[in-house]
């Protein structure tokens, strides 16, 4: 499934960000084990890390200053609360055409894919519903969450990323209910990129991870990344999945950015169809070629829940996903089964293929 942007068309900015950590990790036990170089710096309201093996320090300088400004561009961009995407809601819900910065223009082409693929489960233009349940910004403040009658207006309208225009280098908006909010995917989409720029500069080995979401290339010092899939809760580890090669996982979960109100846990992977918090999983795992593809995944298929998620999973091309439902028990598709090593063997699993169609009665499954 093309997901991912074209990083070639984007044009980066000319100040580097200067990095705020750079650690020399020297392996043990082996000799012939390379050091991993990691740089940390935060974007899009979350700790990025970048891991590089194989490199001189130099080289991992000049690597890890070339993602941060890639996850800096992005962010200046992409913020839902930046002044470039205020500019860009503000134009669209006046209804005329104008330039966008190109970022914007290609992500919005993206949305609008997304929105078919995933029938709606997964829509970057929910900006007002985002914003009446507090969850666009950051802040720890203390929430309620909003009267029934308001969520009810939202989703009443509808708002649809076909309803906007897309010419040449132009927007324009055709629904004033729509407000664009780019969260569910730029942190994939930032990592993606920068993935790409490694690969452009020689870098073979190498582990860009930003909250639940992360992409592997190569090897750790001639061992896999050994990637911790971490409970519902936050608390402690479900799972160790290991990555080799060039490969993606995202971990979306009930707990990354939510609130309690009288007792009763809110969070932010909201159901377009209801315009409240999905109900049924407490967190989905998946893992796949492109970030941006996991993480897509990971929210169609929490938000479709235990119910549909094996059918969302086979229109979506997952053939590796975990899903933790309300009571706990794990449901995986065979090939994630596969992967997991799980920290307690004794875990309640389900173990089921994604719902792959079968034309004219025939399977039709993968072999």
């Amino acid at each position: 499934m093309g997901f991912v942007l074209s990083p070639s068309t984007l044009v980066r900015p000319a100040r580097v960000l200067p990095l705020l950590l750079v650690l020399s990790l020297t392996l043990v036990a082996c000799r012939d084990k390379a050091p991993v170089m990691l740089s940390r710096f935060t974007a899009f309201e979350t700790q990025v890390d970048v891991s590089l093996v194989a490199v001189t320090r130099d080289q991992a300088e000049r690597a890890a200053a070339l993602v941060a400004q890639d996850f800096a561009y992005l962010e200046r961009d992409w913020a839902s609360d930046g002044e470039a995407m205020e500019r860009v809601n503000r134009l669209l819900a006046q209804g005329e055409p104008f330039v966008p910065p190109p970022s914007v223009r290609r992500l919005v082409r993206l949305g609008q894919t997304l929105e078919v693929e995933s029938e709606g489960l997964v829509d970057l233009g929910l900006g007002r519903l985002v914003r009446l349940w507090g969850f666009d910004s950051a802040s720890e403040s203390v929430r309620r969450p909003p009267t029934g009658e308001r969520i009810s207006a939202l989703v009443a309208a509808a708002p649809s990323m076909a309803s906007i225009e897309i010419e040449g280098l132009t927007l324009r908006g055709r629904d004033p209910a729509l407000s664009l909010d780019f969260s569910p995917i730029a942190r994939s989409q930032a990592i993606d990129l920068a993935i790409r720029h490694l690969k452009d500069l020689g870098v073979r080995n190498a582990l860009i991870q930003a909250g639940g979401e992360l992409r592997a290339i190569g090897e750790r010092s001639g061992q896999p990344w050994r990637i911790p899939v971490l409970r519902p809760s936050g608390s402690a580890v479900l799972a160790i999945v290991p990555l080799r090669g060039d490969e993606a996982l995202a971990t979306l979960g009930e707990q990354e950015r939510a609130f309690t109100d009288r007792g009763r846990l809110y969070h932010a992977i909201l159901d377009p169809r209801t315009g409240r918090p999905a109900i049924g999983a407490r967190s989905v795992t998946v893992l796949s070629t492109e970030t941006t593809h996991a993480a897509v995944a990971a929210r169609a298929l929490f938000i479709a829940g235990p119910k549909d998620w094996r059918r969302l999973a086979a229109r979506l091309g997952v053939r590796q996903a975990l899903l933790v439902d309300a009571e706990g028990r794990l449901h995986m598709t065979p090939a994630m089964a596969g992967r997991l090593e799980l920290v307690d063997v004794d875990e309640p699993i389900e173990i089921v293929e994604p719902e792959w169609p079968a034309p004219d009665g025939q399977d039709d499954r993968p072999s």
